[in-house]
């Protein structure tokens, strides 16, 4: 059981070809799968921008903790779909964080830290492939 911080809910209708409202209006958007044609959101790209955000929140938390300022950053989440069996479907995430100011050592402790932290991480921990990666931010 987790002591609870923070509830929000989104409703769906219409699949991947629908729509999506978040209950505070924020998110209100027309849906359809990857590769159709346009400008629409997927459920893939949703999940990458909350996987970076809360991602690169971590990174946030982990250096504060590790009291390492000075530190430049930037987050990228890689979602790829996939089958796994017939009819039965996952994902492989890779997450690359970009670091200014911090040696690569350290910037890999960072980064397992952060993935030890983040909701998103813990969320998908026993059943989905996560590659880690740190690059240098030009």
């Amino acid at each position: 059981m987790i002591k609870k911080m923070y509830t929000t809910s989104a409703t769906a209708a219409g699949g991947r070809e629908g729509h999506v409202k978040s209950v505070n209006g924020e998110l209100d958007v027309d849906v359809r799968g990857p590769g159709t044609p346009g400008n629409y959101l997927n459920p893939e790209i949703m999940f990458a921008g909350g996987y970076s955000a809360c991602f690169d929140n971590a990174i946030i938390g982990t250096l504060r903790m590790n009291k390492i300022k000075d530190v430049s950053h930037e987050t990228t989440v890689e979602v790829t779909l996939g089958e796994i069996e017939k009819q039965q479907y996952g994902f492989e995430i890779t997450i690359s964080v970009a670091f200014k100011g911090l040696d690569m050592e350290k910037a890999n402790e960072i980064i397992n830290q952060a993935h030890q932290m983040c909701p998103y991480s813990n969320a998908i921990k026993s059943n989905v492939k996560v590659d880690l990666k740190v690059e240098e931010l030009a």
